[in-house]
């Protein structure tokens, strides 16, 4: 059984060892963008982020309260001349822990993700996929998801 809930400080430890393994996942696709184990945020940056209502963090955790996996999100605003003005719930990274996938964590962390867009009102909720990371994608197509914009170089 899951259960998902917004991150806590004492939460760090685990969201900082989620963060390493995103992190490799996209250095072993594109070591010529992405450093070796590092993260994206040190533990002071993520007390910041977990304190602001605009990039609210979300994690699973089993029946015994680990966490399993994370989802950070940032709220957009957008609109003015070409656009038309909405918000939308930005998932900037999601993780399941490598040993808890396949059972459910990241579905229930994206469903969970998708229902705290819909009660604060945004639009759409939209994410970032990188093309060496096909198991990423098919697990978004899986939920549902489908491109909107395709990035190239």
């Amino acid at each position: 059984m899951h259960s998902v809930r917004r991150a806590r400080e004492c939460d760090i430890p685990a969201l900082m060892a989620l963060l390493t393994q995103v992190n490799l996942v996209h250095h072993n696709g594109r070591p010529d963008l992405f450093k070796g184990p590092t993260t994206k945020y040190a533990e002071d940056e993520l007390r910041d982020i977990l304190a602001n209502d605009e990039t609210p963090v979300f994690v699973c955790c089993d029946e015994d309260g680990r966490v399993l996996g994370h989802g950070f999100c940032v709220l957009q605003h957008s609109g003015g001349r070409l656009l038309e003005e909405h918000d939308t719930l930005y998932i900037d990274d999601i993780c399941v822990d490598e040993a808890a996938r396949g059972r459910g964590a990241g579905r229930a962390l994206f469903e969970h993700i998708l229902a705290f867009a819909r009660e604060i009102g945004c639009y759409n909720v939209t994410l970032n996929v990188w093309h060496c990371n096909p198991g990423a994608m098919a697990f978004y197509e899986k939920l549902g998801l489908v491109p909107y914009k395709v990035g190239m170089e």
